[in-house]
């Protein structure tokens, strides 16, 4: 009888669309790998960032690896990754081990996913899960703190929350800041440059209910956003929504 995998590491070998709402109870974090000449602008600009760009590991040069999930692969474990040439996307592949270079490192950013669990025992619906959907994600007209090299608007991910459940919601995510924490905004679109929540720039729109407001929280694309706007010679990220699944329990992120 062939043994079981751990919920992480299934989802890691068997996901091949966005990892929203997969792996129940555990962190999944954003990817971008660039040059080791690029590698401090993007520290740096995570440093300026926090919010849209929270840590949660760096990789040493040319490494796949990462404390987050020991005997993962960050070349192949994601389900789609994003390939990047001088700004442009130039590839979309499910496993990026040929585009890996020696002098790549990766940093891995905390990602919204992983607080849907906390928002789910709270009674707080889902309305992209409950629809099958990737989550929608728009590009906004606030700007990053430049750093170095890099520049970049900041992305947002947009949840559909009944309007009696915001504030749990707000509670719930304040307290989890190392995956983005709580809310950037909650109500109007336009506030953040979003012309209209039907044509997400990335992810899928989602139908609200009745009673339902858009409720936004910092987005790890961001930096795929500061890669289109500042062109780095090469990078590899993770396609929006198709997150790299750790080993860690949300909880270790709830403060």
């Amino acid at each position: 009888m062939t043994a079981q995998l751990p919920a992480p590491a299934h989802v890691r070998r068997t996901a091949t669309g966005p990892t929203t709402g997969l792996a129940d109870g555990y962190a999944q974090a954003n990817l971008i790998a660039v040059t080791r000449d690029w590698a401090y602008d993007v520290l740096l600009f995570t440093q300026r960032n926090p919010k849209p760009c929270p840590v949660l590991d760096v990789t040493d040069a040319g490494s796949p690896r990462t404390v987050l999930a020991p005997d993962a692969d960050l070349r192949r474990d994601l389900p789609r990754y994003r390939v990047w040439r001088h700004g442009e996307l130039a590839a979309e592949p499910t496993d990026a081990t040929g585009y890996w270079r020696d002098d790549l490192v990766a940093f891995l950013i905390g990602c919204s996913f992983t607080f849907e669990s906390a928002l789910t025992r709270a009674g707080v619906p889902l309305r992209h899960v409950e629809q099958g959907r990737n989550v929608p994600m728009y590009v906004t007209d606030r700007e990053c703190r430049p750093a170095g090299r890099l520049r970049g608007p900041v992305v947002v991910s947009m949840r559909y929350v009944p309007a009696d459940l915001v504030e749990r919601a707000r509670e719930i995510t304040a307290r989890m800041p190392a995956v983005h924490g709580a809310p950037v905004h909650v109500g109007d679109p336009a506030a953040l440059g979003v012309a209209d929540l039907d044509h997400p720039d990335f992810g899928d729109a989602t139908t609200p209910h009745d009673g339902d407001v858009p409720v936004f929280w910092a987005c790890g694309v961001t930096p795929q956003a500061a890669v289109m706007a500042s062109a780095p010679p090469f990078a590899i990220t993770h396609a929006p929504g198709h997150m790299f699944v750790t080993d860690v329990r949300d909880d270790e992120y709830r403060v």
